[in-house]
Parts: C-alpha cells; sequence; structure tokens
C-alpha cells in the first residue's frame, strides 16, 4: 500500500515517509492509495470470532490488517514486532439493549480511545528508526486525551521527543495531569487560546520547511497517517462481535470533533467492512453536520462545552473525507447522518443511559447515545431502514475522566481506574507560550 497527499495525487509516498513527514510538503493529509480489500479476513475473524477471547480476536485483526497494508514495503518480521508492541488492550462491546451497544475504546493506559492509535505509531516510529542514525521530535496539538495518550505512548520510547501543545484552561484537570507529569523526553507546551490555535501552530510549524529540517519534526495527533490506520481496527473488531451474535445491519456512531475517528471507519468501510452508515454525532461545533444539511463547509472559532476533546470548529481531517467522497456531498450524505448534540442534552444523556442502563459514561459517549436515539426514531418514523439496524456507539472515554460532569449528571463519582488515580498526585510541569508561531518556532530551536 502507497499514500498519496489529498492536495496532490501525484505526490506518493511509502508509509515510513508517511509517518516521519506527518504532513505531506504540500500541506494536504495522507490517504490510502489504491484498493485494499479485507473482505476476506473479515469474514475469517467472525468465524473466529465465538472460539477466542477478545483479546485473542483483537490482536489477530491487528496483526491481519497491518499485514495486508504494510508488507512487503516493510519487512514481516517489523511488521510483526509492531503490532505486538501496539496490542497490550483490547476493545470491549457492551450491549445496552437490542439495538444499542457500546464499543468500550478506554480500556488502554490512558483510559480514552486514541490509545490504540497512539501506541502503534509510537511502535512504529520505534522499530523504523532502529536503522536510522536520527532523532525524531513530535510535536502533536490536543484537545483533550490525543496529548495524554501521546505522551503515555512514546513516553521513553528511544531517539524520540515530544512536544505537545494544548490550550490553557480548555481541557479537564486530568487531563492536563496526564498532559504534563512525564517529563523526561515529554514537554508540554500551555497555550493562550483555543485549540484552533494549537493545531493552527502545529500546521505553520510542518509547513516551515527550514524549521522541519532543522528540528526533524513529525506528528502524532490524527494528521499522521500512523495514527488513522490502525483505529480502523476497532471497527472491525466491533462489526465482527456484533455480527458473529446477531443478523441486524450494523450502525456506528462516532462522536466527532477532528473527524480523525470518523475517517478511520469510512476507511474501514471503504476496504470491506459491511457497515450501512455512519452518524457523525458532534456537539455545538457542528460545521460538519451543517455541511451535510446545506452542502456548504463553513469553519468558524470553536465553542467550549462539557465534550471539549470534540471542540473543533475547523475540523483538519475534513479535508480526507471531502477526498474520500470526491468532494461530492451526496456521497457523503449517503454514508454520513450528522447530529449535533447540546450540553444540556449531553447531561440527560448521561443520566439516561445510568437509571437505564446502570452504566456510567462520559459526556462524548453521551453525545453519541443522544445523536443515536435521534437517529433509530428518524429511521423509524420515516420508513427509511428496511431491515433492522444495530447502532454501536463509540465509547471514547473513561467517565472517571471527566468525573464533575459525571457527577452533576448522576450524582455518583465515577471510581477512577488507577493509571488515573496515579497521575493525580504528580506535579504539574508545561511552559506558556502565546498563540503565535514566533514562539513555538523559538522554543523548538532552542530546544531541539
Amino acid at each position: 500500500m502507497k499514500f498519496f497527499s489529498t492536495r496532490n495525487r501525484n505526490n506518493i509516498v511509502d508509509y515510513k515517509r508517511a509517518i516521519f513527514e506527518g504532513l505531506a510538503p504540500d500541506g494536504g493529509l495522507y490517504l490510502p492509495l489504491g484498493e485494499l480489500k479485507i473482505e476476506g479476513l473479515i469474514e475469517t475473524f467472525v468465524r473466529e470470532a465465538g472460539k477466542k477471547r477478545a483479546t485473542e480476536l483483537y490482536r489477530e485483526i491487528v496483526q491481519g490488517i497491518s499485514r495486508a497494508l504494510l508488507t512487503p514495503e516493510i519487512e514481516p518480521e517489523k511488521v510483526e514486532r509492531i503490532g505486538s508492541l501496539s496490542v497490550g488492550f483490547a476493545p470491549v462491546l457492551r450491549r445496552l439493549n437490542d439495538r444499542i451497544a457500546l464499543l468500550e475504546l478506554f480500556h488502554g493506559p490512558t483510559c480514552a480511545f486514541k490509545d490504540f492509535g497512539a501506541s502503534f505509531l509510537a511502535s512504529s516510529m520505534e522499530v523504523l528508526l532502529e536503522d536510522d542514525n536520527r532523532r525524531a521530535v513530535i510535536l502533536v496539538a490536543t484537545s483533550g486525551d490525543t496529548g495524554s495518550a501521546v505522551a503515555r505512548a512514546f513516553y521513553g520510547k528511544k531517539n524520540i521527543d515530544v512536544v505537545i501543545l494544548y490550550p490553557s484552561g480548555r481541557v479537564s484537570y486530568l487531563q492536563e495531569k496526564q498532559l504534563t507529569t512525564l517529563g523526561e523526553n515529554i514537554t508540554a507546551l500551555e497555550v493562550r487560546g483555543a485549540f484552533d490555535d494549537c493545531q493552527r501552530l502545529v500546521k505553520e510549524a510542518f509547513m516551515d520547511r527550514e524549521l522541519s529540517r532543522k528540528v526533524n519534526l513529525t506528528s502524532a495527533n490524527s494528521i499522521n497517517l500512523g495514527r488513522l490506520l490502525p483505529q480502523s481496527y476497532y471497527y472491525v473488531f466491533g462489526y465482527v462481535e456484533a455480527v458473529s451474535s446477531s443478523d441486524e445491519d450494523i450502525v456506528f456512531c462516532v462522536p466527532s470533533g477532528n473527524f480523525g475517528n470518523l475517517t478511520a471507519g469510512v476507511l474501514a468501510w471503504k476496504w470491506g467492512l459491511g457497515t450501512r452508515r455512519f452518524i457523525a454525532a458532534t456537539n455545538v461545533n457542528d460545521v460538519v453536520p451543517e455541511y451535510l444539511a446545506s452542502g456548504v463547509f463553513a469553519p468558524r472559532p470553536s465553542v467550549k462545552t462539557l465534550s471539549n476533546a470534540m471542540d473543533v470548529g475547523n475540523p483538519s481531517n475534513f479535508e480526507r473525507l471531502r477526498v474520500i467522497f470526491d468532494d461530492n456531498v451526496d456521497k457523503m450524505r449517503e454514508m454520513l447522518y450528522g447530529e449535533s448534540v447540546s450540553d444540556e442534552e449531553t447531561i440527560d444523556g448521561i443520566r439516561e443511559v445510568y437509571e437505564r442502563f446502570g452504566i456510567l459514561i462520559d459526556p462524548h459517549t453521551a453525545v453519541g447515545y443522544i445523536a443515536t436515539k435521534r437517529y433509530l426514531e428518524r429511521m423509524r418514523s420515516d420508513g427509511s431502514s428496511s431491515s433492522p439496524e444495530g447502532v454501536i456507539i463509540l465509547a471514547t472515554a473513561h467517565p472517571g475522566k471527566f468525573s464533575d460532569t459525571v457527577k452533576r449528571a448522576t450524582g455518583v463519582e465515577p471510581e477512577l481506574p488507577d493509571t488515573l488515580r496515579e497521575v493525580l498526585g504528580r506535579e504539574k510541569r508545561s511552559v506558556v507560550i502565546g498563540p503565535d508561531i514566533s514562539e513555538l518556532r523559538a522554543f523548538l530551536l532552542k530546544h531541539f
């Protein structure tokens, strides 16, 4: 499999170059070139699903799709090592009722879905740097969970430094602790601004070719192909687990901010995953649902919400989606259904899931739950669905990461997993900078 830039289909690179460049030289994002067919693999996984533990099944999915994607460009033994190093945890499919299930993606080290992609990318870079005489500097913007997942995944990795930009006062207390307490090869930059400012600074740094040459920059958020591709693996896992015990058509509901997670699902569908469609569930930062309704993409400054990881006013991965669907809104509408959910409705969703099912969920998953209810109601009322549909909601973060909001909704304070509890006693260490590229450039040149 080769990869091309969204802004120039003739700019074609291999996997190693794609992950270390992060952003293409023309400012585009990398996408797979050509067709990858995994229907046969999926059929095999479905047959094996009832015979194997979930962790073993997920490991086989990771290794099987990785071989299809990366060999023979990368030696098979290295692909096996990348897969093995990245799989220390697995998703869990939990049914709420006969129509709705949660795909819990928070059983990794930072209790967020981004652990999956970050772990695979970190393993890829470490393995592929073994034969190179160079050191990479990861530059990443985060609206919450990306930074902590990247920090933990790359912590202590050989020949790699990590610089994380996060918006001051716009991540939760626990998220900030996860970003700022590791030290060693991890540096946190606290930006006076919004996530969109952090993302803009990262893009401007990568577009500065002289800076990139001097510092050897690469990325680790969903801009980076090496984080995006492995996120497709858990869609396959959720689908396999669901269809092995049900004959429903499967719809995925994806809480969406920067739209990397949804893009990964769309890639899995392009490769042969038999999902009917995707629900793009957003908070009031709803530029993509608006685009699906009007055909006009109108980015704007983000608004702060309870589901802060989705507070994105100009989602960078939407560029990938437009290319995948040939910049045709009608094609996109066939596979993507958009819903926007307010903070008040988010609180209602957390409360309802707890009262009806006895399960605590975080605000992002609650956005997905409310969007799913609306979708199913609309399909029933207008007769749009000719066969039963089951919706798998991507449960993207542990409720303990948003304990104040969850307690406000339910009266119950979620218990923190050990991996979260241990960071609370650590000292925060960050460097405050303004939202100007000159400050970021000066910091990078001074330290790296």
